[in-house]
């Protein structure tokens, strides 16, 4: 069987426990095909790059799936099928990632940068001062 990581994105005014519905939904899909589900990620709401049928923002889902591409087919058929799918997308890989994905290593990142503390120059020392009297000429 082969690797596939599948990404999907949902509406943004369907709520969270109608996307993780829609997950199990296509997890069923893919197991009765055959495979198996390695790992599933909400990644939650995020704006869109550009607007996607009057969209700006969507539920974004990560899917890691072990299966056969006839189950993957049927499943990415049936999300043509959902209105609150608006984009589909799916990889084959040669391995799959362990641990969180980069979109959730992003969001631990972004958790700890709130403390950043204080901004230094490119030598690592503190930038550089006016000095008193200065007046725009050469010191």
């Amino acid at each position: 069987m082969a690797l596939y990581e599948h990404i999907y994105l949902a509406r943004q005014d369907v709520t969270a426990q109608q996307v993780e519905t829609m997950t199990e939904q296509f997890k069923g899909i893919i197991e009765a095909g055959g495979g198996t589900i390695a790992k599933v990620e909400y990644w939650g709401v995020k704006t869109l790059a550009y607007r996607i049928n009057k969209n700006r923002k969507a539920h974004f889902t990560l899917i890691n799936i072990d299966g056969p591409a006839s189950a993957v087919a049927e499943m990415e058929r049936q999300m043509g099928i959902n209105e609150d799918i608006l984009r589909v997308l799916t990889i084959r890989v040669e391995a799959h990632e362990d641990g969180p994905s980069a979109m959730m290593r992003k969001r631990e990142d972004s958790d700890r940068d709130g403390d950043r503390g204080e901004r230094r120059g490119p030598r690592g020392d503190r930038p550089p001062r006016r000095q008193e009297g200065y007046e725009g000429a050469a010191v």
